[in-house]
């Protein structure tokens, strides 16, 4: 049930349409009660109690809509399904104890489910190397940028409502000056509204989780990586003619393809000059990397059972430059749990990030041996033009060759 999706005081349809979503969550409750008894993953298990709960509360603030207090209907649909869902959490609670095994799916399971589904021409091991050597690159990285920037005056948070909406505007306009001027990619009418979409709002410093701490000293970098917004109002508003590459990938959109283009442009455009203004903002790019890798090398340890989630969270914590990811434990919380229920993902933003140099790399030499120039805006623009498929399979379309994949 997306609540966003309605407008309180309800119309007569969208009165009828949220009685019909309530009303499958007390059956629904039953039914997950039998399909939790035959799993047996703890942590997966266990942190997973925290979203029923949390979905008590919504159900609660539905009550407190427009117009909702004065229909009894639909105020004892809401009331079954808040007692439902709590008595749900305390069945959960009751079989936690039962549960003692795994949760991740292991290497081999996790090699075969990388390679054949997502089709990433990587294993659990290139990937671990991988995330190691991502996080040397961006720490040390990062100290180098440090170094060259000593004598610089330091970001400032922004820190009212005003200066971050100034902020974020100004930022807006940056991005789209430096894609149009410095010709990265060809610019559509719709990416203005895009970004603007996905601008935030003000958060007060100590409610900030790690990727608001960052936006609120420069959103550039966050917007940089906004490009998947891009990605997928491309396939709202100008679909695929092939029907297979025109939708949602079936295991999962925001992988090879999507997060590993989302993070590798935020250095790609770094490095092409978008923060020859401000230098100190480089120092947020190496920090974003180094978040991604810290990530995903704990996350993988759990995914091949050599560690507890938690201890994974630990890796993600400690090894995030200045301890933002230590602000808000919730938000650590909640990546571990999302990606655990989603193997590959979490590595997808570096590894991908990989793949699309390396599809770069393929292409800048293939037209060096044919004579030809590289231009970037021609690099991004075939990339857009082929749909959100996975990044090996961008890289196959690039250069005629499958031996990546190999």
């Amino acid at each position: 049930t997306e609540l966003w999706t309605y407008d309180f005081p309800l119309s007569d349809s969208e009165r009828t349409r949220l009685i019909k979503d309530l009303k499958i969550i007390p059956p629904l409750n039953e039914q997950a009660k039998i399909n939790l008894k035959a799993g047996n993953a703890r942590e997966l298990f266990v942190t997973g109690i925290r979203d029923i709960e949390n979905q008590s509360q919504d159900l609660k603030s539905i009550l407190n809509m427009p117009g909702v207090m004065e229909d009894d209907e639909l105020q004892e649909i809401i009331d079954t399904a808040i007692q439902s869902t709590d008595d749900f959490v305390g069945w959960l609670n009751e079989e936690a104890d039962l549960k003692d095994g795994p949760s991740g799916i292991g290497k081999e399971n996790y090699n075969w489910y990388l390679q054949n589904v997502h089709l990433v021409p990587l294993s659990w091991d290139d990937e671990l190397m991988l995330m190691k050597a991502e996080l040397a690159r961006a720490w040390s990285f990062l100290k180098l940028e440090e170094h060259r920037n000593r004598d610089l005056e330091v970001l400032v948070s922004a820190g009212s409502p005003a200066e971050y909406e100034a902020l974020a505007e100004r930022s807006v306009q940056s991005i789209m000056s430096f894609l149009e001027e410095q010709d990265i990619l060809t610019i559509e009418d719709y990416f203005e509204p895009v970004f603007k979409e996905h601008m935030g709002q003000f958060i007060p410093e100590e409610k900030r989780h790690f990727f608001w701490i960052t936006a609120h000293l420069d959103p550039r970098p966050l917007y940089s990586h906004f490009y998947h917004w891009l990605e997928l109002a491309r396939m709202d508003r100008n679909p695929h003619p092939n029907i297979i590459r025109r939708e949602a990938l079936l295991y999962n959109i925001f992988d090879s393809r999507n997060e590993g283009i989302a993070t590798g442009v935020e250095e790609m455009f770094m490095q092409a000059g978008f923060y020859d203004d401000t230098p100190r903002t480089r120092e947020i790019v190496y920090i974003l990397i180094a978040q991604r890798a810290a990530r995903g090398l704990g996350s993988l340890y759990a995914q091949g059972n050599e560690m507890s989630m938690a201890d994974a969270g630990r890796i993600h914590s400690e090894y995030t430059p200045r301890g933002w990811m230590k602000t808000v434990k919730e938000l650590q919380i909640f990546e571990q749990h999302l990606y655990m229920r989603q193997p590959g993902y979490v590595t997808s933003y570096i590894s991908g990030k990989y793949l699309l140099e390396d599809a770069m790399k393929d292409y800048a030499k293939k037209l060096e041996s044919e004579g030809k120039d590289f231009v970037l805006r021609d690099f991004f623009d075939r990339l857009n033009g082929m749909g959100c498929i996975p990044m090996s399979l961008c890289h196959w379309e690039l250069v005629g060759s499958n031996k990546h994949m190999r």
